[in-house]
């Protein structure tokens, strides 16, 4: 094996013809013969290609409605033949086998076809077999063959062939053939995924794909390397949404912009406008009103001290005067559905904020997975669509809530789904006032939101906290009454929390005592 070895024969067959044409006369101008199949013969051929059939090289015509036509010896003798080999030479030489250069194959459109919802059979009929085994194929001998999957590989190749008299370097060859098996790997990984959801069992073996849709400028902290990928999928959200400004988002913008679009989409615009303004993952304000900047006001006002520098998504697309609003203090990013174009020219002034617009809020209730890396291994669940509704709440105290009560209760309920454990929520007329979160003992979160507003009110100006007349989410059981004893004391009139633990009856005993309104959910949301 050299470093340098020329392309004179390439095969291509792609499903993706984008740039085909332009690649093919390339090749072709650098005298480079041309084997094709099907619907990528025919496109080369109408732009005045000389391509020859790959059934004329083999002596087979396509078959089975095409599926079988490039898995043959001819042509897998012709990729994995070992040119400085002399057995392999001898071999290509007895079986009238021609040397293959290069493969540009993209493969038959699964996860486009899924995307669509296909049924089962076109489904099958879309899991591509001669493509991935063509690609495997030229990556192992990559030390002479060159194997694109990617468009924006072809102007790579030519550039490294424009450089070296019609030759590819090793590097490249090498680069090639990572790309190539990562592609087959994410693949497999769609129709191995498609199946265990068709199946409905827990699979044996699992595995994750994803493309590089951005090398970051560090992880975390700025020595950790990081990178985002995308699973492909069409959710919106931070994945899919289009950048009008500011910089490259950090991993930590990318995470937390994650998590505001999240929990803002809980909100049907169609309700009223709603706002969420996170840091570090977590709401330091959630609110709801008759207009997006006031919503944007009410959630700022929970804690403003936090929310300098934070994440802010909105449930409707984003106007002027609630751009304005945003404006006047640093924000790192903003999220909706949609801004108009007073909006835009507000952040124009704003260099460094990044604004992202999405084509819609995320479906809060699609079944969808989570999955975290743990040493030696991943963890795999079902994505948290917990939903609950006024007829599926308990009332387990003497007092009955009332209708503001039930109001924010729910309010309340969705905002813990979305809040790290342990979880506790004060709110007040459709806005949080006070947010715990993360905390080993759940009633230190319940102080903490407590002390939060206090701080507030007194930034304010305010006579008295805003947790006074509240009601609080508690995302898991109180295992002790002291927790809803401190929300009582802060002011709380009402909690909602899932009910289980053995103490329940000296929680309610407590509640009543203290003249509150409590519900059970039967539902917990831990978050971690």
């Amino acid at each position: 094996m050299t470093d340098l070895y020329p392309i004179r024969r390439a095969l291509l067959s792609v499903s993706d013809k984008t740039g085909l044409v332009d690649f093919g006369k390339a090749l072709a101008a650098r005298g480079v013969e041309l084997l094709s199949t099907g619907g990528t013969a025919k496109a080369l051929r109408d732009a005045g290609l000389d391509v020859k059939d790959v059934s004329e090289v083999t002596g087979f015509p396509e078959m089975m409605d095409g599926r079988v036509k490039t898995l043959h010896p001819v042509v897998h003798g012709g990729l994995l033949a070992l040119r400085d080999n002399d057995a392999h030479v001898a071999a290509m030489d007895a079986h009238d086998i021609g040397a293959i250069d290069l493969v540009v194959v993209n493969l038959y459109p699964f996860e486009e076809t899924l995307k669509r919802g296909a049924e089962y059979a076109e489904m099958i009929e879309n899991i591509d077999i001669g493509g991935p085994a063509m690609i495997r194929s030229a990556a192992k001998n990559h030390g002479f063959v060159n194997v694109v999957v990617d468009v924006e590989d072809y102007d790579v190749v030519l550039a490294d062939m424009a450089a070296n008299d019609g030759q590819t370097t090793y590097g490249l060859r090498q680069r090639l053939a990572q790309t190539a098996y990562a592609r087959t790997a994410a693949y497999d990984t769609a129709v191995s995924t498609w199946m265990a959801s068709q199946i409905g069992d827990t699979p044996r073996r699992r595995t994750v794909g994803g493309t590089l849709a951005q090398t970051l400028r560090y992880g975390e902290n700025p020595h950790q390397a990081a990178a985002f990928y995308t699973d492909g999928s069409e959710r919106p959200g931070v994945a899919t949404a289009a950048q009008h400004q500011g910089k490259e988002l950090s991993y930590n913008n990318i995470n937390d912009t994650d998590a505001a679009f999240e929990l803002v989409s809980e909100f049907d615009p169609a309700n009223g406008p709603a706002v969420a303004i996170i840091k570090h993952a977590n709401p330091c304000g959630v609110a709801t009103g008759d207009t997006l900047a006031q919503a944007y006001s009410r959630a700022f006002d929970c804690d403003r001290t936090s929310a300098f520098g934070g994440i802010i998504a909105l449930n409707q697309p984003l106007d002027g005067p609630t751009a304005e609003e945003i404006s006047a203090i640093f924000t790192e990013v903003v999220i909706a559905p949609g801004a108009d174009d007073a909006a835009r020219a507000v952040f124009a002034k704003k260099k460094n904020l990044r604004l992202l617009t999405t084509d819609g809020l995320a479906d809060a209730k699609a079944a969808g997975q989570t999955i975290r890396q743990v040493s030696g291994g991943y963890l795999v669940q079902d994505k948290d669509t917990g939903f609950i509704t006024r007829d599926d709440l308990k009332v387990v105290t003497k007092r009955q809530p009332t209708e503001q009560e039930l109001s924010d209760l729910l309010f309340a309920w969705t905002v813990a789904k979305h809040v790290k454990s342990n979880a506790i929520i004060y709110v007040k007329d459709g806005a949080t006032v006070g947010v715990g979160a993360g905390q080993m003992s759940r009633v230190d979160s319940t102080r903490i939101a407590a002390r939060k507003a206090e701080d507030m009110a007194e930034a304010m100006g305010l006579p008295a906290p805003l947790t006074q007349g509240s009601v609080v989410a508690s995302d898991a059981f109180f295992p002790f009454a002291d927790g809803l004893i401190t929300a009582a004391e802060a002011g709380a009139t009402a909690l909602i929390q899932p009910g289980g633990s053995m103490r329940d009856d000296e929680v309610i005993a407590a509640a009543d005592e203290a003249g509150l309104a409590m519900v059970f959910t039967g539902m917990r949301h831990f978050r971690h």
